[in-house]
């Protein structure tokens, strides 16, 4: 079990990044162990995250890798651990898979999972981040990413068909078969799959997927006493057992297995995944 405590901010994306950008968050983390290890569940999103006050490592094989500030955590297909040390603050911007790459100028890394590390001109914000931090200036720090992404924002063209498709799937929660979204972009399914894999680097399936898992996990996490085979026919799996199968495929661990960690933890240990 974990020993953390957590205090957690979440701030709304200004109007002209809520197509991009689901929101920007801050996290603060007092470990009272010298080293420990928290595990970061799969959902809908690529975060870019600063990081300030500790080290932060990621786990591979067992092995530490130590990651800079700022990093990328994309899109996961399994848990991913990260290592810290005593106290470490967070800043993360939590954006869409399909906008992240654009807005940053990047490939899209297609057939790359997990944490990315990249250079690019928004390490330069490291600096007066940490100055704001280490001042407890939260919400002018959030403020200065915000500005830089406004800027970015403004600088690039707006895919009208990625965003039709994106707002679809996340108005459906994944929910949705690939036709559909392909109808709601005024797409072919193949001109859809083939925007959507060059922006995000994934398919379609694949993000609606871990939307979908995302809706189980936090469902579950909430209320760990919930008929799980209900839950299968609410969100749209063929039945109980392909929903656990799907669970199992991204956390690593059963749906019922999820549930009975979720009755166990108490308020103050840490989850790394956020109601989206």
């Amino acid at each position: 079990m974990l020993n953390f405590k957590l205090h957690h901010l979440e701030f709304d994306a200004p109007e002209i990044l809520q197509d991009s950008i689901k929101c920007f968050w801050y996290d603060r983390r007092d470990s009272c162990e010298e080293f420990s290890d928290f595990e970061v569940m799969p959902d809908g999103y690529a975060e870019i995250i600063f990081y300030f006050g500790s080290t932060c490592s990621v786990s591979y094989n067992g092995v530490l890798q130590p990651l800079p500030s700022p990093f990328i955590m994309g899109l996961l297909n399994q848990p991913v651990i990260l290592n810290s040390n005593n106290r470490l603050e967070i800043i993360a911007i939590r954006c869409f898979p399909w906008t992240v790459f654009d807005l940053l100028g990047l490939p899209s890394g297609k057939g790359k999972d997990g944490v990315h590390i990249f250079e690019h001109p928004i390490a330069q914000l490291q600096s007066r981040l940490n100055e704001l931090i280490q001042n407890h200036k939260i919400e002018e720090a959030i403020a200065h990413v915000q500005e830089f992404f406004v800027n970015v924002h403004s600088q690039i063209p707006t895919d009208s068909l990625l965003f039709k498709a994106g707002l679809a799937m996340r108005n459906a929660k994944g929910i949705i078969p690939v036709s559909e979204v392909a109808s709601a972009a005024h797409a072919t399914v193949r001109t859809l799959e083939r925007n959507f894999k060059q922006s995000s680097g994934h398919s379609v399936k694949d993000v609606s997927g871990l939307m979908r898992f995302e809706q189980v996990r936090n469902h579950l996490w909430h209320f760990p006493n919930a008929n799980i085979a209900g839950l299968a026919q609410e969100l749209g799996y063929t039945d109980q057992s392909h929903l656990s199968r799907e669970f199992k495929r991204y956390s690593g661990t059963t749906p019922g297995a999820f549930a009975r960690k979720a009755k166990q933890t108490i308020s103050n240990d840490f989850v790394a995944f956020v109601q989206s």
